[in-house]
């Protein structure tokens, strides 16, 4: 069976999916091949070309290129965290290492074929969630392969959420190496995947609507929910001066699901549009590339993902009504901010 890799690359953003590629910084390493893989030979060459790292940082940052220049195989899975919208990108490795000489971040890549893009981190148990979180740059996904394996197999992402439970995670799930050395991004990532998975898993659809009233009431709007069996698409019902009088007038479609909505998921919303009024359509999912285009058509259209639900409930939390509190018990603190040894 093909080793299956997480790796962590925000450097470059939306460009790892848009050109079919990973890659690695360390831009003052030059190409493995001439090098070799010889791992002694390569911790001297990262101790030299970074004489200030802290001794422990060596091996690590030696093994990470090791990986990647040479473990690494074509037909390989990849599992790519993107952190800006909290999603997953699932790849197949299509071709061999290579140094690209002629661009100055990340020379150190390799040719991927992704097979799914923009998923949802809310599918995942949680335990899966925190492995992939690792706090090197290139690791070796191994207690919880089987899980994206079989969402990889799955044809609807409907059918892997009903089917994912926590029950199908390992009960002894309590190993720990270096890598997984809590920091603050972990430790905030983690927080955001907790909110998701509770109301994805605690609440139901209608609770859900009840959930984002609230939300929205906590950020200044008035808000009603509508009649549950028969609100023709529209679950809330907001607006900002107190008697709804006042354009604009939004409605909201609430999807409890951490799915990919379409564009004609989108679409049936803005069907309910009148005049001087706005949609709001919010998922604990994401959206797919077509719903995101039709958003930047349409001035009265906003779409509101996973992502967007998590950092509003965060910077709205103290003003959410105390059953919600208690539902999502959470508590500022300081943590260690030091960064992960990697590139």
């Amino acid at each position: 069976m093909n080793t299956m890799w997480g790796i962590h690359n925000d450097a470059l953003g939306a460009e790892l999916v848009e050109k079919s590629f990973v890659s690695i910084g360390w831009e003052e390493i030059p190409d493995l091949r001439t090098i070799g893989g010889d791992r002694s030979l390569l911790k001297d060459v990262v101790r030299r070309t970074y004489p200030h790292i802290k001794p422990g940082a060596v091996p690590v940052w030696a093994g990470t290129l090791y990986r990647f220049g040479f473990e690494m195989q074509k037909g390989d899975l990849i599992v790519a965290p993107y952190r800006p919208d909290s999603t997953l990108n699932f790849g197949l490795v299509d071709g061999d290492y290579q140094y690209r000489s002629d661009v100055s971040r990340h020379p150190h890549r390799r040719k991927v074929r992704w097979l799914r893009t923009g998923v949802a981190r809310g599918l995942f148990p949680q335990a899966a969630l925190y492995e992939i979180g690792s706090a090197v740059t290139l690791f070796q996904v191994r207690k919880h392969a089987d899980i994206f394996r079989q969402f990889l197999e799955t044809s609807s992402e409907e059918v892997f959420e009903k089917a994912t439970t926590p029950s199908i995670v390992p009960e002894d799930d309590s190993s720990t190496t270096v890598e997984d050395e809590p920091n603050a991004d972990r430790i905030e990532q983690h927080t955001r995947d907790f909110i998701v998975g509770v109301l994805l898993r605690e609440l139901s659809h209608e609770e859900f609507e009840h959930f984002t009233a609230d939300l929205l009431r906590s950020m200044g709007y008035q808000a009603r929910v509508t009649a549950f069996s028969a609100d023709g698409g529209v679950d809330v019902i907001a607006h900002k001066d107190p008697l709804g009088l006042e354009p604009p007038l939004i409605k909201v479609q609430c999807k409890h699901s951490t799915s990919t909505q379409s564009r004609p998921d989108v679409q049936r919303l803005i069907g309910t549009l009148s005049s001087g009024e706005v949609g709001l359509f919010v998922t604990l999912g994401t959206f797919s590339k077509d719903a995101v285009d039709l958003e930047r058509e349409r001035q009265n259209l906003r779409l509101f993902g996973g992502a967007d639900i998590t950092r509003l409930t965060l910077q709205n939390y103290d003003q959410l009504p105390a059953r919600w509190r208690q539902l999502l018990p959470l508590r500022p603190l300081l943590v260690v901010d030091r960064p992960p040894e990697s590139q």
